[in-house]
């Protein structure tokens, strides 16, 4: 979403560091109200929190009502805010205070919305306020009205060698930044003065400023989920979805640990620029010139429908919790699980669709969306990049991405819009030591992240069979299944695809009939869905199959004409038959008998050969690559035994020497592997270069993808792997 483009720095420039609170690393102590030297410490602890006025680093002290810079660890921008009060200790155990922040005109994300006559040094008091360390406190900065600042300063601009340089801020208006409303221009001296004018100053901005409305939960959600105009303010039931999924209490984890400066120097990659190519517009009734071309579109898998029926309560279940999470701005993590077809992915992208509507509406605050899947990167440490680049908007390599996340999300930010990551086919992005799955599901527990994690997998039992205790254990109980679509849903998806197609083509029997194949197989919409779409293609060439010529005028060819019109009667439609034929024709082809009746050798080849293709986009690999994608698929299913048998050296007869034993296995493994590449070569699956099965030698395939995921679709090695097609 362009709209959701973040700027690199959204805080105020500043080179210098700790220059008012020195390069001591003194602790922090509070200031009491009853702050003489006579007053015991025991007594000091006895105090309420509400009598600290005050706290002290070294010899640098602030005040409740002071105007303080604070900055992130290892970061050249700093944020303005007002010390409302003071806290005893946060949730991390830490000496803390309640900031009102001030904001930047970089921080107002709607661009329509914006005001374009703000001055260089500007500030906004906004109604936002959080908790944060003292430890983040940089020094004391000064806020007055832009006539005082012209008094002060007359050519408009601090002298670099002033002490109020980088630290001298003009404040002439409020902002909701959520919803990019301003206050009236106001004098800043005549509305603050002190301690005593922060709740009159919150309450100028909350009553001057609009606010996101609040969600309506007394609404139905089915109704907004169906109507899909933008005008409906329908709402959704997000208070009682989220009281019957059960959630693992997670503990907080501590973010005040100090980050070590990188001296590795951060590259920004330029993005990349692409050279348009010349592209054919195709007229509309070039492919819906006839029924049967309407049906085989919107039969398409690749079709998006304006709804998606019979997932209603899983739409629910997920809004509720994105929702929920964003409004707080805390962190998440979701694990959506489900067989392929289940409609997982689509039903996500809904409900991001919906979320993004009522942001648009100002009933939500913004956030960042970006979606990662697993079989479109060639490496799993590509999702740091991606998120890196989501977040500011900038392209660096993933291990420089990690280290500016590990920063980012370890230091406080004020207003940091929450980012919603969709991690789709988790499975491929489990790598050896686990790091990437460790990182993406222990962000989001970091007090200051506001990160919400959506991992989408097709096992329910991913994260217990494969991911380490202290991964499943950061993923909680926070799960969302997809069972497989039933008959009657099946039909329910398939007639409100055909709504709108004319001429009545596909019967309803036949509907029901291929709904219930696959409903007893699977329960994948998508194969429904393609085997429909086959029989509607074997219907158009039926009828034009019975066409008559009226290039011979006699007897003959009359009544074949009329005989040929009534075949078209009755073989213009999709029957049960058709279905039959459709069914019969993807599952019993010469091809798909000889690929299901591989060994498994031959089957772990040829989809590991898939999947590596997929992840690049390429028709060519190495069979070197393909060992490597093989072994990770391995990874996930070590324990069975075919799997076993795979790495295990098999038995020699007694007859063998020893040497010659030992000297045979190593090559056991790769010996089978390489003989089922060359087998495959020999019947016409595969071309390998030279048909010798060594590392740098280029393989591809010579048989249509299709014809691979048609026939392993279903296969329950396969699926052990974790791989889906």
């Amino acid at each position: 979403m362009g709209r959701r483009s973040s700027t690199a720095v959204t805080g105020v420039a500043r080179d210098d560091s700790d220059d008012e609170l020195g390069i001591d690393d003194h602790p922090w102590e509070w200031i009491y109200q009853q702050s003489q030297s006579s007053v015991s410490a025991t007594k000091k602890k006895r105090n309420d929190q509400h009598d600290i006025i005050g706290a002290r680093m070294g010899t640098f002290e602030c005040y409740v009502g002071d105007c303080v810079l604070l900055k992130a660890e290892g970061s050249n921008e700093a944020w303005v805010a007002i010390v409302a009060g003071f806290r005893e200790a946060d949730d991390d155990g830490d000496k803390a205070a309640d900031f009102l922040w001030f904001s930047t005109e970089k921080e107002i994300r709607n661009s329509d919305r914006k005001r374009k006559d703000f001055l260089p040094n500007e500030l906004y008091i906004t109604p936002s306020s959080d908790v944060n360390p003292l430890a983040s406190i940089n020094g004391r900065a000064v806020v007055m009205s832009q006539q005082e600042f012209l008094r002060k300063y007359p050519n408009g601009k601090v002298p670099r060698n002033s002490p109020g340089y980088n630290k001298t801020f003009v404040c002439r208006r409020g902002c909701n930044t959520r919803t990019s409303t301003y206050t009236d221009e106001f004098v800043w001296e005549d509305v603050y003065s002190g301690k005593e004018d922060i709740g009159v100053l919150l309450e100028l901005v909350q009553s001057k400023t609009r606010s996101t409305r609040k969600r309506n939960h007394n609404a139905s959600l089915e109704a907004d989920y169906v109507v899909t105009r933008p005008e409906q303010d329908d709402d959704y039931h997000s208070d009682d979805a989220v009281r019957r999924t059960v959630t693992t209490p997670r503990k907080r984890q501590k973010t005040t640990r100090v980050v070590t400066p990188s001296n590795r120097r951060v590259v920004v990659k330029k993005a990349l620029e692409f050279t348009p190519l010349a592209t054919r517009t195709l007229s509309p009734s070039y492919h819906q010139s006839s029924p049967f071309q309407i049906a085989r579109a919107q039969l398409h898998v690749a079709s998006v429908p304006s709804s998606l029926p019979c997932r209603e309560s899983e739409f629910s279940l997920v809004y509720s919790h994105l929702e929920a999470a964003i409004t707080d701005g805390s962190g998440a993590c979701i694990y959506i699980s489900g067989t392929p077809g289940t409609g997982k992915t689509a039903t996500v992208r809904e409900v991001v669709s919906k979320l993004d509507e009522a942001v648009r509406s100002d009933e939500l605050d913004d956030f960042i969306f970006v979606e990662i899947n697993g079989m479109k990167i060639t490496d799993p440490h590509q999702s740091y990049a991606m998120l890196w680049e989501a977040l500011k908007g900038q392209r660096v390599s993933p291990s420089q991405a990690l280290d500016l996340l590990e920063r980012e999300f370890n230091n406080p930010s004020p207003r940091r819009v929450p980012c919603v990551v969709l991690m789709d086919e988790l499975d491929q992005l489990v790598t050896k030591n686990q790091s990437v799955m460790y990182n993406f599901f222990n962000w989001p527990g970091l007090r200051h992240s506001r990160l919400i994690v959506l991992a989408v997998a097709n096992t329910m039992d991913l994260p217990e069979r494969t991911l380490s205790n202290k991964i499943s254990s950061r993923l909680g109980l926070t799960r969302i299944t997809f069972p497989g679509y039933n008959h009657e849903q099946l039909m329910k998806i398939i007639q409100s695809r055909l709504e709108g197609v004319p001429g009545n083509i596909v019967e309803p029997d036949a509907v029901q009939f291929a709904s219930r194949k696959v409903a007893a197989v699977s329960g994948d919409a998508r194969r429904a869905l393609d085997i429909c779409r086959r029989a509607v293609e074997l219907a158009e060439a039926e009828i034009r199959s019975t066409e008559a010529d009226p290039a011979t005028p006699s007897k003959r060819a009359r009544a074949k004409a009329s005989e040929a019109e009534k075949m078209k009667n009755s073989k213009g439609k999709v029957t049960i038959s058709t279905v039959k034929r459709a069914i019969n024709e993807a599952t019993s082809s010469p091809l798909q008998q000889y690929l299901r009746a591989l060994p498994f050798a031959s089957k772990l080849v040829l989809t590991s050969l898939l999947v590596r293709n997929e992840r690049t986009g390429l028709p060519d690999s190495t069979y070197g690559d393909v060992m490597e994608e093989m072994n990770r698929a391995l990874v996930i299913d070590a324990g069975s035994r075919r799997v076993n048998l795979l790495k295990r050296t098999a038995e020699r007869d007694s007859r063998m020497d020893v040497t010659t034993r030992r000297g045979e296995a190593r090559l056991v493994r790769p010996a089978g592997i390489s003989a089922a590449a060359v087998d495959l070569t020999g019947a016409g699956i595969i071309i390998l270069e030279g048909q010798r099965a060594e590392r740098p030698s280029k393989i591809r395939l010579a048989v249509g993808d299709e014809e691979i995921k048609l026939a392993f679709r279903d296969d329950p090695e396969i699926r052990a792997l974790g791989i889906t097609f």
